[in-house]
């Protein structure tokens, strides 16, 4: 039997904490295939995330077990008039006129997997954000990517990693947070 699973939601400030299971999680993630990641992207990775905690906007959930972290996902503010480097088009233009939230990582240990970790992750993820839209970018080989699909993610372009790998561009309207009043 597994352990029930806790859910954490970090700013930059308390993120750090979790930086080192963070990057663990990381290598047993990438090093299946599509992508068959080893120690330099894996180092790789650990060495961006405190730029990527200092991005406006920065939000990371955790789900823990008793003993080990067995799922995150974090991502951060892309300003309105920003895409994602490397896009092969413009995305539509109500989506780049606005502010979205990318998405950079949405991970679950494979032994985890299928319980419904990653879906409640990337709901409080997305929960109560201010922009209008959720982006990010999947490997279509990976079996996240029909995940993504069937959780109304929209193909809006292409695009490829620095090595080459081609990759899909997605979105998801959020909704409209509601205004807070005093």
């Amino acid at each position: 039997m597994t352990a029930p699973v806790t859910y954490t939601v970090h700013t930059a400030e308390s993120a750090t904490t979790v930086f080192a299971a963070l990057v663990c999680l990381y290598a047993v993630v990438y090093a299946e295939p599509p992508y068959a990641e080893g120690p330099e992207q894996v180092a790789g990775f650990a060495d961006g995330l405190p730029d990527e905690s200092r991005r406006p906007g920065f939000t990371l959930v955790v789900a823990e077990d008793a003993d080990a972290l067995v799922g995150a996902a974090y991502g951060w503010t892309m300003p309105a008039g920003r895409w994602w480097r490397r896009a092969d088009a413009e995305p539509p233009a109500d989506l780049r006129a606005a502010d979205k939230f990318a998405v950079l990582e949405w991970i679950v240990h494979p032994e985890r997997r299928g319980a419904g970790i990653g879906a409640e992750l990337i709901r409080r993820l997305l929960d109560g954000r201010p922009e209008r839209w959720a982006t990010l970018s999947s490997n279509p080989a990976a079996p996240a990517r029909i995940i993504y699909q069937r959780a109304g993610w929209q193909w809006v372009g292409g695009s490829a990693m620095p090595d080459g790998t081609p990759m899909h561009l997605l979105a998801l309207p959020l909704p409209v947070a509601p205004v807070q009043r005093p």
